[in-house]
């Protein structure tokens, strides 16, 4: 097996010898410092972008004061959004109705929101999710087609629906204090290529076994 390259751009390659241009790298091609993404995270579209980090987080200008992280490992399928807390209105007057973004002297100035939005390493979302501003989502997480994602979702949980719920969580308790514990995606890469066969069958003593 060949392990992916985590400089190239476009990591998968076609039979044909092509590269695949639908799949990248994220942090080999957005330059947007708000953004913070871990190796080996790559997202997909049907219609690849120019522009990866608008597509994505169309909310997020280099700007903005708050930060979207995302681990290493993740996998974004097509559709995807990050809606950051930019995207917010203050909700504390009497109307919500942004007056300061169409006045430039006070635009800058105007966040009545900016948490952040941080991901957790090897994390699944499925077509078409939808994360709101501020999510925190844990390791291990798989976020299910067109969920819409708010507030704290545990490591290895299973999140489905809109609003999204737990549906179950992937392991038992002692096996995500384990992984956890191991952390595999802080790994050299020559280490997790030589766990690949541990992480696909699922066997965590093998895994054990592979650690530096």
């Amino acid at each position: 097996m060949i392990f992916p390259d985590a400089t190239r751009a476009y990591p998968i390659t076609l039979p044909n010898g092509d590269s695949h241009p639908g799949t990248v790298f994220l942090n080999q091609v957005i330059d947007n410092p708000r953004w913070e993404v871990g190796d080996y995270t790559y997202a997909s579209d049907f219609d690849p972008p120019e522009d990866w980090a608008r597509h994505l987080a169309p909310f997020l200008w280099p700007s903005q004061p708050e930060r979207l992280r995302i681990g290493r490992y993740g996998q974004i399928a097509h559709g995807v959004r990050f809606i950051t807390s930019s995207a917010n209105h203050a909700m504390d007057g009497l109307t919500t109705f942004p007056f300061p973004v169409f006045d430039s002297a006070q635009i800058a100035d105007y966040h009545p929101d900016t948490r952040d939005t941080v991901i957790g390493h090897d994390v699944w979302f499925g077509f078409g999710a939808l994360v709101c501003p501020g999510a925190q989502i844990g390791n291990g997480v798989i976020v299910g087609a067109g969920a819409v994602v708010r507030g704290a979702v545990p490591d290895y949980a299973i999140v489905t629906g809109n609003p999204g719920q737990v549906v179950r969580m992937r392991f038992d308790a002692e096996t995500i204090a384990r992984l956890l514990a191991l952390a595999w995606w802080d790994w050299p890469p020559e280490t997790v290529a030589q766990a690949v066969p541990a992480l696909l069958s699922g066997d965590v003593d093998a895994l054990g076994q592979c650690a530096p």
